[in-house]
């Protein structure tokens, strides 16, 4: 077979063309998947600035709780930063590693 066989689908039988297809609708799905974990990781900041304007807030009304108010606040702020930390690692493992691209692959060009 000629070597570019393996990208010309018109010389692919029909199982691989249907692999073929398979595997645009994974990239496709990808990338939409990856957007919405980019989203809800970047939307974090906004829970972020609620969670500081709350604790501005609390402070201003009793000053005298400052100390529990702020470790209170740092302790929420980390549990939201790790939602956003979670939605990128998922958004690059989708778009760069993702398995079932690399399996497509391989069953389409028989390598």
């Amino acid at each position: 077979m000629p070597e570019f066989a393996q990208i010309n689908p018109y010389l692919l039988d029909e199982y691989a063309v249907q692999l073929v297809d398979t595997l645009g609708r994974v990239m496709v799905f990808s990338v939409i998947a990856a957007a919405i974990a980019v989203f809800v990781a970047a939307s974090t900041a906004f829970g972020q600035g609620r969670i500081a304007a709350q604790a501005i807030d609390a402070i201003a009304r009793q000053p005298e709780a400052r100390g529990s108010i702020t470790n209170t606040m740092i302790l929420g702020l980390g549990l939201a930063e790790t939602g956003g930390i979670y939605g990128l690692v998922v958004a690059i493992l989708l778009l760069f590693a993702n398995p079932l691209v690399n399996n497509l692959i391989s069953l389409i060009t028989g390598v």
